[in-house]
């Protein structure tokens, strides 16, 4: 049956919508699709009613049965839509059939989520990734241009022209997407520079992966003090935003990459390689959740998080999970989610709550990878000096002495090797700090 929907604000002028889906026996539909609806939303559409039909497998041809399909045109007219949401990856042949039938624009899922990233792209390299996930997408779709041709029949008339500008258009997207996939791997080539001086310093990269709208950006603005767009929209990040914080000397980098839903496109998995495998290169993956979610909904987002990290190789990553809005949950709920998810942290990116004890979590993860010394840089080693500040601020505490500079730092193990003939004993260092007091 047909299912009103909320009205839209009076100041805003979305686009009326309409959502077709097909479930398995059973399934709740308020549920299945509370995420197209966000998605809708999203998009600037705002749904006036959907349709429902429960079924174990959609109709190969039309995508609903005949009964539905005559049920989904009256629905469709009556309610004045313009657009029909079905959230399903609609096949071609079933997409022109619902066109066919409504003489109104149909727009998949995976169509839909195409077209929010389309919105949200900013950076050069976002555009080029939307562009080449649409062009994915619409290369197999191709044909429903021509739909004019295909109603004649075949045969005398429907030859030469048509089909030749078909095969060229095809042509001229493969060739486009050829070019679109050189230049996004010349972006990860430029973006493995980065990794490698990062590895070099053996500075600890941290990512956030997440569903997507859970405060991911709001908690690396929290933690790092950066400026993330944080607008309450899906897939508000799209381009990996990178930036450090420091704790006890050290220097640690968190980045925010796009979010994450249930069924994530093909076409954005491969198209979005080159931010997704910052997930990849990390060295400790922070999975945040929304903790104020129904718990239903909570496991939901968790296991398509899961879904998308095995999908992408970086299941086996060292993963901490992370309970974020946790200021909008009741003293009872915060107890059965210690029980739930014994270990890990609960913090409020918006009031600050947790974010120091998971700073520390984080430093803790790395605790291992650096070693405490004391050196003795000679003033004419200024250079080395130099050297030791580019390693990423791992200096503790610094003393001008008449010798030269006594330095405090952390450090990996490589570069103690490296500094090795600066390195002093604590009697050495306390000798020469008392040295300058008594000179002093």
């Amino acid at each position: 049956m047909t299912v009103r929907q909320p009205e839209a604000s009076p100041h805003q002028e979305p686009e009326r919508g309409f959502v077709l889906a097909v479930l398995g026996p059973g399934v709740d539909e308020g549920e299945a699709l509370a995420e197209l609806d966000e998605l809708a939303r999203t998009a600037g559409v705002r749904p006036l009613g959907r349709l429902v039909q429960h079924r174990a497998q959609p109709d190969p041809r039309t995508y609903v049965g005949k009964g539905k399909l005559e049920e989904l045109e009256h629905a469709f007219a009556q309610d004045g839509a313009e657009v029909l949401l079905v959230d399903d990856e609609l096949k071609p042949g079933q997409q022109r059939a619902l066109e066919n039938a409504l003489s109104a624009r149909v727009v998949d899922r995976t169509q839909l989520i195409l077209d929010i990233f389309a919105q949200h792209a900013v950076s050069a390299e976002g555009k080029l990734q939307v562009e080449l996930a649409q062009l994915q997408y619409n290369l197999p779709r191709m044909r429903g241009l021509w739909q004019h041709l295909e109603r004649l029949g075949g045969g005398v008339g429907t030859r030469g022209p048509g089909e030749t500008q078909l095969e060229t258009d095809r042509r001229i997207a493969g060739r486009r997407i050829s070019l679109l996939r050189r230049r996004l791997k010349e972006v990860s080539r430029q973006r493995d520079v980065r990794r490698q001086e990062r590895r070099r310093t053996q500075i600890p990269t941290v990512a956030l992966a997440g569903y997507t709208n859970v405060g991911k950006s709001t908690l690396l603005n929290a933690l790092t003090d950066a400026a993330a767009s944080v607008d309450n929209r899906l897939f508000e990040t799209l381009d990996p935003t990178t930036r450090g914080f420091e704790h006890e000397g050290r220097r640690y980098l968190v980045t925010d990459t796009v979010g994450f839903i249930r069924r994530l496109p093909t076409q954005l998995v491969e198209g979005f390689a080159a931010t997704l495998e910052e997930t990849l290169v990390a060295d400790l993956v922070l999975h945040v959740v929304d903790a104020s979610a129904p718990p239903e909904r909570l496991e939901e987002q968790r296991a398509a998080v899961d879904a998308v990290l095995a999908e992408i190789g970086a299941a086996e990553l060292p993963l901490e999970l992370v309970l974020n809005k946790i200021d909008a949950v009741d003293p009872l709920r915060r107890r059965r989610l210690e029980n739930q998810f014994p270990g890990a942290l609960q913090v409020s990116a918006l009031t600050g709550d947790g974010l120091a004890e998971l700073r520390r979590r984080i430093a803790e993860r790395f605790s291992d990878r650096f070693q405490a010394v004391r050196l003795l840089v000679p003033y004419d080693h200024g250079d080395r000096l130099s050297e030791l500040y580019a390693l990423g601020a791992p200096i503790a505490e610094r003393t001008d002495t008449p010798e030269g500079v006594v330095i405090r730092a952390l450090l990996p193990p490589a570069e103690v090797r490296r500094f090795a003939p600066y390195l002093v004993a604590e009697a050495v260092a306390g000798a020469e700090l008392g040295s300058r007091r008594t000179s002093g």
